[in-house]
């Protein structure tokens, strides 16, 4: 009676295993449009993605300065970030640092959104008059409720760009695993304090929750060829030839997007 009990019993995991595989499977989404795992399906893939094809609050958007308001009320943005441990990590479809220790905050609104992580979309996902950049960085922030708030830098190829240029070796060696980074500064990010957009939207990929905060820098930042190159070249979606990771833009649907353009000599710049 051992044999078949162990039989039945490998049988049992196999199956377990053979579930599980094809959950995740089942989970997994690519940014190749048109084609069953593509943005378009994303909310046919999982009934807790629903408002991915659903929602009205949808990012990334395509920032029109003719259709924008400048609101000077908004002030700069005040963000307090401090030097803290932080981890590489793979995505799969991105490259994202990870903050482990208290990184610093970003305060809204009377609300303070405790910095987590920054990853980069290759190419942009936000476009500004049409017009689509090399290269988008997100910085993740939540608050104690776990509402987001992220801050979007747009890059064009040109100068180095500070951080990745710290990130560089970590980034060419990732492989599958974890990077233990020391201590990182978020302020090699260079946000900038000039003017940004500001509109309620949603994360980028799933689950394409809505709520989020969006304050999009209008000013590019740049990236050197060799680091956007880095950047693609360890991410698995290109190893299997996927060439993007950025969701197409979404509908407004009667958003309104803010505009915060500094005063200069009490008239805006």
């Amino acid at each position: 009676m051992i044999l078949p009990i162990n039989l039945y019993f490998f049988a049992f995991l196999l199956l377990l295993v053979l579930y599980f595989a094809a959950s995740k499977a089942e989970e997994e989404y690519t940014y190749t449009k048109g084609s069953r795992k593509g943005p378009e399906n994303w909310w046919r893939l999982n009934p807790k993605w629903k408002v991915c094809g659903s929602g009205k609050l949808q990012s990334p958007i395509n920032l029109m300065d003719n259709r924008v308001k400048e609101l000077p009320q908004l002030g700069e943005l005040n963000g307090d970030y401090k030097p803290a441990p932080a981890v590489l990590k793979n995505m799969d479809y991105y490259i994202m640092v990870q903050w482990k220790g208290d990184a610093g905050q970003l305060h809204i609104n009377g609300t303070y959104y405790k910095l987590i992580q920054c990853h980069w979309h290759i190419p942009s996902e936000h476009t500004l008059n049409g017009l689509k950049f090399d290269l988008e960085l997100h910085a993740l922030h939540k608050n104690s409720k776990g509402y987001a708030a992220v801050i979007g830098i747009l890059y064009t190829i040109g100068s180095s760009d500070p951080l990745l240029s710290k990130l560089f070796n970590a980034i060419k060696s990732i492989g599958d695993k974890d990077i233990d980074l020391g201590v990182i500064n978020p302020g090699d990010i260079k946000f900038g304090s000039g003017k940004y957009y500001r509109y309620v939207g949603s994360l980028t990929s799933p689950p394409c929750t809505e709520g989020v905060v969006w304050k999009i820098m209008k000013k590019a930042g740049t990236v050197s060829r060799k680091q956007l190159s880095a950047l693609k070249g360890v991410v698995h979606h290109h190893r299997h030839g996927f060439e993007e990771s950025a969701r197409p833009t979404q509908e407004l649907n009667g958003r309104q997007v803010w505009l915060y353009n500094p005063m200069e000599n009490g008239k805006p710049n």
